[in-house]
């Protein structure tokens, strides 16, 4: 399979590039760094993403970004970083990504752990992740010829050390691990799914 992974440098997207490219051709993008950048909260970027790339049979996105912060202080504007870079990044990845796949193509976003399981400091990532997810459930219902599914990881082990104070209490799951849930996405056959790796 062709397959388009944005967020290719990240650490989710190295592991899944790693797994995934073992047996399929991996186009590598990023916001600075890969075979092609794109930013994905504009629109006018993404579709030149796929004018570049073309027709591939699977879409990965790793990309997002979130605000963690204490609810008193959080500003509207605070808020929006995670509604417009993560939510809306990947929905729009999806808008336009579904018409440059091929027949039985597939769609893999990423949400996160805290979708289910709030954290102090976490709730533009709870709001984000749960409405990921919950887009997944919906998209499936009309996607064509195609499948959508989400990867909801927990914190990751390579991540413990900057993200370890918001998580006490949690399991780190090697990157490799959660990779593996990627490759279930797109290899397998289910739809509308969010793949849970806690």
């Amino acid at each position: 399979m062709k397959i388009a992974l944005i967020g290719a440098s990240g650490t989710i997207g190295r592991a899944v590039a790693q797994e995934l490219g073992q047996r399929h051709e991996i186009i590598a993008v990023g916001k600075t760094q890969g075979q092609y950048q794109v930013d994905i909260t504009r629109s006018d970027s993404i579709r030149e993403l796929f004018e570049r790339v073309g027709k591939v049979d699977a879409i990965i996105s790793t990309a997002g970004t979130l605000h963690f912060g204490p609810l008193a202080e959080m500003t509207a504007d605070q808020f929006r970083i995670g509604l417009h870079d993560k939510l809306l990044g990947q929905v729009d990845l999806v808008l336009i990504g579904q018409h440059y796949l091929n027949q039985g193509g597939s769609i893999t976003l990423t949400s996160g752990i805290v979708s289910d399981e709030p954290i102090r400091f976490g709730a533009n990532a709870s709001a984000v992740n749960s409405a990921i997810d919950g887009f997944v459930r919906g998209a499936a219902v009309e996607l064509r010829n195609a499948r959508i599914n989400s990867v909801s990881p927990t914190v990751l082990r390579e991540s413990w050390e900057g993200y370890g104070p918001y998580f006490a209490g949690f399991e780190a799951a090697p990157a490799q691990r959660v990779a593996l849930a990627y490759s279930r996405s797109v290899e397998g056959a289910q739809t509308g799914r969010t793949y849970r790796v806690w």
